[in-house]
């Protein structure tokens, strides 16, 4: 398996890539501060299940690179909550990216509290 294949991986570019969309009409003045953040910590999420994926055989370095994920999705909770305080998105749209973030959360948990179902005794073949 490719942790292209990942729900998880697949449910949090998907996210990403959404929230890039959506930011693209933040202000100007949120370019280097709100826009930046939201952009880097949506984007880690995938990053860190692609590492962790890697780590798999070791499954210390994998539940760790999963946590770092597990934050980076938390941090984006905090930027889209900051997003529609802002008014820069509307209820709706912060409701359903969130929706789609906790849902990120619950299969990045199940990945940490379930590492053998992702590892493998010896080190995958390339």
């Amino acid at each position: 398996m490719k942790f292209q294949e990942l729900l998880a991986y697949q449910k949090s570019v998907d996210l990403a890539m959404k929230i890039f969309e959506i930011s693209k009409s933040f202000p100007k003045e949120e370019t280097y501060s709100l826009t930046d953040q939201i952009r880097r910590s949506s984007r880690s999420v995938s990053a860190n299940i692609s590492e962790a994926y890697r780590k798999r055989i070791y499954p210390k370095h994998f539940k760790s690179k999963l946590t770092d994920s597990d934050a980076e999705n938390s941090e984006t909770q905090t930027w889209l909550e900051f997003s529609y305080k802002c008014n820069y998105i509307s209820e709706s749209t912060y409701l359903e990216l969130f929706s789609v973030s906790e849902e990120v959360g619950k299969l990045i948990n199940y990945m940490i509290l379930n590492p053998e179902k992702f590892g493998a005794k010896n080190p995958p073949n390339h």
